[in-house]
């Protein structure tokens, strides 16, 4: 991804919390030169990598494939007592976007349709060899209530209703075509994008990004840059 569509897409995420009166934490607005002010103050937000996060999972198709991403809050796997013990995100997909399919292997999340337009989601079994069980149905809960769906059918959210997804189950959301944009909340245990993304697509967790104007903000892998400017 250019740096350019990242900026871009950042702007467009504000303007949609803003317009569903969603306020985020006060470093999610910082400029440059005010992360840089309070670099030696963000140990445990680098540490959980809260902040902002957009990708195209490596697709080069970010219209389609992809999502604006912001971690509220996040513990660590590997460092107790830093963070939470949770995490909460806020996923932001343009209408006809999606998430590419993938399980984790640790994180049990519920997926909360916050606002806007509706959210398509498929959902599927994980096979003994790791591979996508599009054969059995699967069992999942939403909101209290145990549904059963077919493999791969299309599983309709509308606003304030949630699907709580286990480890190992396959899924992949997105904002339904002609419903508008969609913001998606995410509740969860604690999250590592680093080790607990499992995915049925030639996909990569993280954009690589060329650099064709100055970062607005930082994104939550990328806080090193900090350091080094």
């Amino acid at each position: 991804m250019k740096r350019s569509e990242i900026n871009g897409a950042i702007r467009w995420a504000e303007n949609l919390l803003a317009g569903a009166n969603i306020r985020l934490p006060r470093f999610a607005y910082w400029s440059m030169d005010e992360w840089r002010a309070h670099r030696d103050e963000i140990s445990a937000i680098r540490t959980v990598m809260q902040g902002w996060d957009i990708t195209d999972f490596g697709s080069g198709d970010f219209p389609r494939i992809g999502a604006v991403l912001f971690t509220v809050r996040n513990g660590s796997l590997t460092a107790p007592g830093v963070g939470s013990p949770y995490a909460e995100k806020y996923i932001l997909l343009r209408e006809g976007q999606r998430l590419p399919i993938h399980y984790h292997a640790s994180k049990t999340e519920d997926i909360i349709n916050r606002g806007g337009g509706v959210m398509s989601m498929r959902l599927y079994n994980r096979l003994p060899d790791g591979g996508v069980d599009r054969e059995s149905d699967v069992e999942v809960w939403s909101d209290g209530l145990k549904l059963t769906v077919k493999p791969g059918e299309e599983l309709l959210v509308t606003r304030g209703n949630s699907v709580r997804l286990t480890p190992f189950m396959y899924h992949l959301f997105g904002a339904q075509e002609g419903q508008g944009d969609l913001i998606v909340g995410e509740v969860s245990a604690v999250n590592d994008d680093n080790t607990d993304n499992y995915f049925a697509e030639p996909v990569s967790r993280f954009a690589d990004i060329e650099e064709d104007e100055p970062i607005c903000h930082p994104l939550c892998n990328e806080y090193d840059k900090l350091w080094k400017e």
